[in-house]
């Protein structure tokens, strides 16, 4: 099993296209309404585009109207990383997949959606791939 926290930039740019690693690796934010799952209803998994490790179940996927997938819930919290990300003059959280520490998104609390749980997990579709059920 590869230990995917283990893995260079060099490998990981072998590994990924220039704006996979962009997002993944250097944090970066893909424009918004250009995403491959911004808009999809398809029923599956959501798993990381770097490492393969399932994150979100399209059944809490939501329509949030703000460009990039949104999730209410990632299907367990040991899937996720969660920190702290003063980046940009602001103070958010950063969504990480645990298993190689790519990044996912941001995760927002408090906007109102009429979700379960009150939190936007807004993703980049670049970060993910859908695997259908």
């Amino acid at each position: 099993m590869t230990d995917f926290k283990l893995i260079s930039d060099d490998e990981w740019r072998q590994r990924l296209s220039p704006e996979e690693f962009h997002v993944l690796r250097r944090a970066g934010t893909e424009p918004p309404h250009i995403g491959e799952y911004t808009d999809t209803t398809t029923e599956g998994v959501y798993a990381c585009r770097a490492c393969g490790a399932e994150l979100f179940r399209s059944t809490e996927k939501f329509d949030s109207h703000c460009g990039w997938p949104s999730f209410f819930s990632p299907l367990a919290g040991d899937r996720i990383i969660e920190r702290r990300d003063t980046s940009h003059g602001m103070v958010r959280v950063e969504v990480l997949c645990a298993a190689c520490e790519s990044h996912l998104g941001h995760v927002f609390e408090g906007e109102g959606y009429d979700t379960p749980t009150d939190l936007r997990y807004c993703i980049n579709s670049i970060s993910l791939t859908l695997r259908e059920e």
